[in-house]
């Protein structure tokens, strides 16, 4: 049974997208708020949806600096919208690390941006007309965020978890207690005992406890389970992948991969050569039915929207203008 919108306040407005966007989550009001701006190749998409929905826009939340979360975000800073993250993120973004956004390691596009306000766990926001709590959530990501109003019990959750799974863990990047802290910040959003879970992806749960349930099962099977972490990781990667590019010629997916920095650490934790990893991936990717063979392509099976080729030209963070005065955090 699908979640009854009904259940949602008057005073926000959702909006379901299919990958390689996130969900949106839009809070009009006196300080009009977007939470995640989707991804680059449909930022004037998510611009145009925001106009639809209020004259103008304050400031823009990120869970976390996914290119699906923060694509949108120049395009709206440009419009003059602020920009708000994690404290993490945010001093990254601010330096022009080259990890920034894990752009460069994930082969993954965002445009430059920069962020205007430092958030912290425990800090209140005034999104729209309401007051939200910033609650950190790491393991998906160090910096990853949740957003917390407790009078309505609604809980903004990015991508520490969704109806159907919880957010994939860099072990090679974050370290081997990755997965234990991400099975940390589930249980901490359980204690919160939410009434509705906004997800970054997918539908809204019609059932929370059972989204949530589910969601600690899941994550504590990457605790128990490292190698099968790294595969879960390798194979949303992968998708991810494939679904921004329409697809990639066969004979183009191993070399492809084989250059892929994330595809080299999974295979040093798996203890395997990353030409062997790349053969099995795209093999028990197919077998299962996440990839499939088209036209002479790989492409994702899970529904998504065509990317415009020009989007993935982005340049790497070590490039982007540096930041002025007025946007150091």
């Amino acid at each position: 049974m699908p979640f009854d919108t009904d259940r949602l306040p008057s005073w926000l407005v959702w909006q379901q997208r299919p990958f390689p966007d996130a969900n949106l989550l839009l809070l009009p009001g006196r300080q009009p708020a977007l939470v995640d701006s989707g991804f680059v190749g449909h930022a004037e998409e998510t611009a145009s949806w925001v106009r639809a929905h209020t004259a103008s826009l304050s400031l823009v939340v990120n869970t976390h600096w996914h290119c699906d979360h923060v694509g949108g975000n120049a395009l709206l800073q440009r419009n003059g919208a602020g920009i708000a993250a994690s404290a993490r993120d945010a001093l990254a973004v601010a330096r022009r690390d080259p990890g920034c956004c894990q752009m460069e390691y994930l082969d993954q596009p965002v445009p430059p941006y920069s962020v205007d306000e430092l958030l912290d766990d425990g800090q209140v926001l005034l999104l729209g007309d309401t007051e939200w709590e910033v609650i950190r959530t790491p393991g998906h990501t160090p910096g990853h965020l949740a957003l917390w109003h407790p009078d309505e019990r609604l809980l903004a959750v990015g991508d520490a978890l969704s109806d159907y799974d919880v957010g994939w863990v860099n072990l090679a990047l974050d370290g081997p207690d990755a997965t234990t802290t991400a099975l940390d910040s589930v249980h901490h959003l359980i204690d919160l005992d939410p009434r509705v879970l906004l997800p970054a992806h997918g539908p809204i749960p019609a059932d929370t406890g059972a989204a949530l349930a589910n969601a600690a099962r899941r994550a504590q099977r990457l605790v128990d389970d490292p190698d099968g972490a790294v595969w879960y990781g390798a194979r949303r990667v992968f998708a991810y992948a494939l679904m921004i590019r329409d697809g990639i010629p066969t004979d183009a997916v191993e070399p492809y991969l084989h250059a892929r920095a994330w595809l080299k650490d999974a295979a040093w934790l798996l203890r395997r050569s990353p030409e062997s990893l790349a053969t099995d991936l795209i093999t028990t990717m197919l077998t299962a039915g996440s990839i499939v063979s088209r036209n002479g392509k790989l492409h994702a099976a899970a529904e998504h929207t065509p990317v415009p080729p020009s989007s993935l030209r982005q340049p790497p963070p070590s490039t982007w203008p540096a930041v002025d005065a007025a946007h150091l955090p």
